[in-house]
């Protein structure tokens, strides 16, 4: 029962706080009148990545970057607006295509993990619950935990990816005279929330591990 009420828990505050620190400082423009849009496609260039677009994509914070088509997706609370929060999370985005075009090590693994990490997610539970109906069948379930294994691994490897991001894209917009020190506070408070979030992802992924464990010990 903890390990269910941790795990619904936990990604709702952290989702909260995301949107509450976003909100926040999304009203406070920054000095130089620039939107996050113009700053992104600033440090793309800056970076040589002159073929990387950007577009605009419906929703609020489903900000991200496509390496498949080299675009920089901005949505709708973020595109346009020259709150120091959407230039932050604009910075962090470009951040991922600036990983990508150096070949940073997490950044692929965490690519290669990916189809793993989706069938993990999708069969571990059902073939965990299936070997314990069928009478504890121990060879589904450990296939089953084994699976789940691959979705912690893709969430530990996140990590790196993420706060990466977010160093970058704090450093070139204090680098580059984007935001000033004032500015910079604001923003780091946005980018540190949004890294949480995978924190929380990472603490949930291994509790619903725990959990598949205590399940398949119940005897």
């Amino acid at each position: 029962m903890l390990y269910f009420l941790l795990i619904l828990i936990l990604p709702i505050i952290a989702s909260i706080n995301v949107k509450a620190t976003y909100s926040k400082y999304a009203k406070v423009r920054n000095s130089r009148g620039l939107t996050a849009d113009e700053v992104a496609r600033k440090i793309l260039d800056a970076n040589g990545l002159y073929f990387v677009q950007i577009e605009r994509v419906s929703g609020n914070l489903t900000d991200h970057y496509d390496p498949r088509a080299n675009v920089v997706r901005l949505s709708d609370s973020v595109y346009g607006k020259q709150g120091i929060a959407a230039i932050g999370v604009a910075a962090h985005e470009c951040g991922h295509a600036v990983q990508h075009a150096e070949d940073y090590a997490p950044i692929n693994l965490r690519s290669k993990l990916v189809p793993a990490a989706n069938i993990g997610s999708r069969l571990s539970y059902i073939l965990v619950i299936l070997g314990i109906v069928m009478s504890y069948n121990q060879v589904l379930i450990n296939i089953g935990i084994l699976l789940f294994l691959a979705v912690v691994a893709f969430q530990f490897v996140t990590l790196p990816v993420e706060f990466n991001a977010s160093e970058r894209a704090l450093a070139t917009l204090r680098n580059d005279g984007i935001l000033d020190e004032s500015e910079m506070h604001g923003t780091k408070k946005v980018l540190t929330a949004a890294a949480l979030t995978y924190v929380v992802a990472l603490l949930t992924a291994i509790l619903n591990l725990m959990r598949l464990i205590a399940m398949s010990r119940r005897r």
